[in-house]
């Protein structure tokens, strides 16, 4: 290929041809053109006047973006030095400035490290060092962790500073003197567009490598063929785009196919409503929990014109599925997805659902369960394996060869297929309890917690346990109107055992105000297996 990065150092540190995954490209839409620069096919595609970004700030058009855009590279290029194939870290909540400057890194030829805002100084430096980020555009009102990170790597030779989409940031005033227009940077299909970080949901973050075409694939594998996306389409997403769940569905989505994006800075449950509601959302995307929350609060907020809901980032239960669909009369389509392969692989949406399956692979990948001799097996629990336009090139990283075997992407999770094709979910292959000898999927036991009605969230793991060898545990957040103590934990305990097989319900429960999760809201059962006891808060282990 002939590469248009000068900078070397990304390229460099892919993992070599044998140890990356088969890629699959029997789609008509997979086969880009060998020139291909990702900002340019998705902010081009829209007409002038359209409204690409929506938000309480205002409406900005595809005209808008573009001349944004435009201006950001040019200030990179001509007055910040920039070289094709160094790296920029991008920081702020998701608007219509921190779009432009994401479109503006790729069109100057830059890579991109876009960071969650709730990222702290020592995480952000790790990043900073990991991927030798020397440019940086940044919020004002994200600027203090990453002025100390900053100072703790010395790296950082060029920032670039705005004010949300207030306007008025030092960047916003540069801009207004810039030249207008730039031609974006010629890039290769299989030039790296991004490293994106993984949420840390299994300890350190792994820097994930996409390509320009990637950042389209997934547009045009799982958007394309399962939401079938229009351009009065207004897309509302809660995860930031740091997270490639977020990248997708606020922005590659909506841009892919003319349509605009809806951004809140703070999305909780109730501001999703609220936004959904204002700015007429026909898409909304967000997580199992926060669908849950909404149930409680949605009867306030006209969402009629919703017509599409989506979930990722963790196992949808089939409870809170049925429950949302009789409230809304909306089927969310689950789906799966991962850092590692850019957005979802295995999803299903309208007749195809079957509550509690998350579907069959998405056109343009394959999925298969494994043994643990990598045979594929059906109606048994084993390791998802994946291949299509996406897979796994971690940025100079051992733990390549844990990921990618056989030209398999090997996602961590623990499913069973059946004979119509569609995956089950089973757990995360590092959740499943053994105790007793029998094995225990932590996400079984949570689901059953979640359909009684004190559970507001709540999570599972095994401890230690000299009888049983390991021993099921709940962390249990109580929802409003209910009190935590001895009786409800044996009201749950017996819950559970009335729900699912007796034997998998928690012996230890545990009352807590809150679950460590990453910056993108997935559960780190590691943080819970590793915090010291909690000593009698509520908790009643029985045997």
């Amino acid at each position: 290929m002939r590469s248009a990065h000068l900078d070397s150092f990304v390229r460099d540190r892919l993992p070599p041809p044998e140890a990356q995954p088969e890629f699959l490209f029997d789609l008509p839409e997979l086969r880009y053109p060998e020139r291909l620069n990702a900002a340019s096919a998705l902010i081009d595609a829209g007409s002038a006047d359209a409204p690409a970004v929506i938000n309480d700030g205002g409406t900005w058009s595809y005209g808008d973006l573009r001349r944004l855009s435009d201006g950001i590279a040019r200030l990179l290029v001509e007055e910040e030095g920039l070289v094709p194939g160094n790296r920029v870290l991008l920081r702020g909540p998701n608007g219509a400035m921190l779009f432009a400057a994401w479109l503006g890194v790729l069109k100057a030829g830059g890579i991109l490290v876009t960071t969650m805002p709730l990222l702290r100084a020592g995480e952000l430096a790790t990043l900073i060092e990991r991927a030798q980020v020397h440019h940086a555009i940044v919020d004002e009102r994200c600027l203090e962790d990453f002025l100390a990170a900053a100072d703790e790597t010395a790296l950082i030779r060029s920032l670039l500073t705005y004010r949300g989409d207030a306007g008025g940031g030092r960047l916003e005033q540069r801009l207004e003197a810039s030249a207008p227009g730039f031609r974006a940077v010629d890039t290769h299909r299989d030039d790296v567009a991004m490293i994106a970080f993984t949420s840390g949901t299994t300890g350190k973050p792994k820097g994930c490598i996409h390509f320009h075409r990637d950042l389209l694939a997934s547009a045009d594998s799982f958007a394309r063929r399962l939401l079938e996306p229009r351009a009065d389409d207004r897309w509302l997403c809660s995860a930031p785009i740091a997270f490639t769940f977020g990248l997708g569905m606020s922005l590659t989505f909506p841009w892919r196919f003319g349509g605009a994006a809806i951004t809140v800075e703070q999305a909780s449950p109730k501001a999703m409503l609220g936004a959904a509601a204002r700015h007429r959302a026909t898409i909304l995307a967000t997580a199992p929990t926060a669908y849950k929350a909404m149930l409680a609060m949605h009867g306030g907020h006209d969402l009629g014109a919703l017509r599409t809901c989506v979930s990722a980032g963790e196992h949808l239960p089939a409870a809170t599925w049925t429950a949302w669909r009789d409230a809304t009369g909306l089927a969310i389509v689950d789906g799966i997805g991962a850092t590692e392969m850019m957005h979802i692989f295995i999803s299903a949406a309208g007749d195809a659902i079957r509550p509690g399956a998350t579907g069959r692979a998405v056109p343009g990948y394959r999925a298969c369960v494994l043994d643990p001799n990598g045979k594929p097996i059906l109606h048994a629990p084993g390791r998802l394996a994946v291949k299509g336009p996406t897979g796994c090139r971690y940025f100079d990283d051992p733990r390549q060869a844990a990921y990618v075997q056989g030209g398999w992407n090997l996602t961590g999770d623990t499913y069973r297929e059946d004979e119509d094709g569609y995956f089950w979910y089973v757990a995360r292959s590092d959740d499943m309890i053994v105790s007793s000898g029998y094995n225990i999927a932590a996400p079984e036991v949570e689901n059953a917690l979640y359909a009684h009605p004190a559970v507001a969230e709540c999570a599972v793991i095994g401890v230690p346990c000299e009888e049983r060898g390991q021993r099921v545990k709940a962390f249990v957040i109580v929802a409003a109107g209910h009190d935590p103590g001895p009786a409800l934990a044996r009201a749950l305990q017996d819950h559970v055992k009335a729900t699912i097989a007796p034997y998998k319900y928690p012996r230890e429960v545990e009352f807590v105000a809150a679950l460590p999760r990453t910056a993108t809201g997935k559960l780190q059962r590691f943080a819970l297996r590793e915090a010291p006891a909690a000593g009698p808060t509520g908790a009643s282990p029985r045997t």
